[in-house]
């Protein structure tokens, strides 16, 4: 038996997930990856397959787990994350928040094992608070087309809070804030990887409403930092992690044109149902409580991505 630490990543194989992984094995970690590929991809992870450090298990978070050892932490992010997926999949998307997270709050329970569960900006709905802090509830329509995703994140955090409170358990949740980097899927429906693919193969680049609803985009390295260290720390309550530096999604879009060089134009279209307006987080707390800012400025970050597109889209 390994006197390695033992952690349990669920969503092993999507965008964070499989970032995630190389943080705790890079940390001396050994990792247990979970994903049933639903919206994950075995090649985010296939650079870690001769790692004896690394296991991976296709299971659906929503049926029973269970495995053999010990396990000292849980960090679940299994779930479909871009609003093409959930709409596409309503059902999967309210059970993985709900079903899954009770099957891995059991799971905790029975090995004594410290869980961090990826919640989202998006309980916070469309805000009518600017920026967002952790003590916002939240405008959320919870029969709207992507209430299925924000009521079950909603539902993720008092589950959490409730097997804190009762059963004591050691949990954390982070809400994450728009993130974007290496790995994010091909046209996955979200701004970044819309803006960059359409850049990339010359086309035309779409924005929604007018652009000038916001967002605050944070670059994956620096996210999976602030997630590290609130796993590590002694705060249970939920804690934003992004970056708060707000731009427009005009803006953003004509950033991608400068950096990738392109011809395209922007596009306009219709502004999807209940799209937030808004999007910043206040990070007080995870300076206060985690010492975390982002460190990685937009340009920089834009142009990582630029390039693994690239790399992606010409393969």
């Amino acid at each position: 038996m390994t006197d390695k630490k033992r952690v349990l990543i669920t969503g092993a194989a999507g965008f964070l997930g499989s970032h995630l992984c190389d943080k705790f094995l890079n940390h001396g970690y050994s990792v247990i990856g979970m994903d049933n590929f639903l919206t994950g991809s075995l090649d985010n992870i296939k650079h870690l397959s001769s790692n004896t450090d690394f296991e991976f298990i296709k299971h659906d978070v929503t049926g029973y787990i269970d495995f053999s050892g010990k396990l000292d932490y849980i960090l679940h992010f299994a779930s479909p994350a871009s609003p093409i997926d959930y709409l596409k999949m309503p059902i999967q998307t309210m059970k993985v928040g709900s079903l899954g997270t009770h099957n891995l709050l059991g799971l905790a329970k029975a090995k004594n094992a410290r869980i961090l569960v990826a919640s989202t900006s998006e309980v916070y709905g469309d805000p009518n608070v600017h920026p967002q802090p952790e003590d916002y509830w939240g405008n959320v329509n919870p029969i709207g087309p992507r209430g299925v995703y924000d009521e079950a994140k909603r539902f993720m955090e008092a589950i959490t809070m409730a097997y804190h409170n009762f059963h004591g358990i050691e949990t954390r949740i982070v809400r994450i804030f728009n993130t974007y980097g290496p790995r994010m899927r091909i046209k996955d429906g979200r701004a970044l990887p819309n803006f960059f693919c359409q850049a990339i193969e010359g086309q035309d680049i779409t924005v929604y409403g007018d652009g000038s609803q916001t967002r605050s985009f944070c670059f994956v390295d620096d996210l999976i930092e602030g997630i590290y260290r609130l796993l590590l720390s002694d705060y249970h309550y939920p804690v934003n992690i992004g970056n708060p530096h707000e731009v427009t999604i005009k803006e953003a879009a004509e950033e991608v044109i400068s950096i990738t060089k392109t011809s395209s134009k922007i596009v306009f279209q219709e502004l999807p149902t209940d799209d937030p307006k808004v999007r910043q987080p206040d990070i007080t707390k995870a300076k206060e409580i985690l010492d975390w800012s982002p460190e990685v400025h937009r340009s920089e970050g834009f142009r990582i991505t630029f390039d693994y597109f690239k790399s992606v889209l010409k393969a």
